[in-house]
């Protein structure tokens, strides 16, 4: 399944540098010097080139294939999580690997508290000594 994936992000990454050079070289419909003036057909819906040419027909089928990549990315990277059948449901979080012991929150607190209370000695020369607890 990791080939799948790898596939997958290999697919996304060439549509999108694609996409990218696509529409840099497409023709913006605001490009002519006559469309600046309310020149011909620059108002028309489509522009003045016509309904669609081969570079935005190409950028639409590669947004699409992108799209799709995606859709399998985020299924492949969920797809595998199982909920495990002692958490007693599904959910995000039953699917993450236990590893820490369930008192060691408790354990951490312990220390903190304990550290909290140690007295550190002042360093030689200072007048930390002199302040009245």
């Amino acid at each position: 399944m990791a080939w799948w994936t790898t596939l997958l992000v290999i697919v996304q990454i060439v549509c999108a540098l694609s996409i990218i050079i696509l529409v840099l070289l497409q023709h913006g419909k605001g490009a002519d010097m006559g469309a600046a003036f309310g020149g011909g057909a620059s108002g028309s819906l489509f522009g003045a080139t016509g309904s669609a040419n081969f570079l935005s027909r190409a950028t639409a089928v590669l947004a699409t294939v992108f799209f799709l990549a995606t859709i399998g990315l985020a299924y492949s990277g969920t797809s595998h999580r199982v909920a495990k059948p002692d958490t007693g449901g599904g959910g995000l979080m039953s699917t993450v690997p236990q590893d820490t012991p369930k008192d060691a929150a408790k354990d951490a607190a312990k220390d903190a508290a304990k550290d909290a209370t140690k007295e550190v000695p002042a360093p030689s020369g200072s007048k930390a000594g002199d302040i009245p607890k």
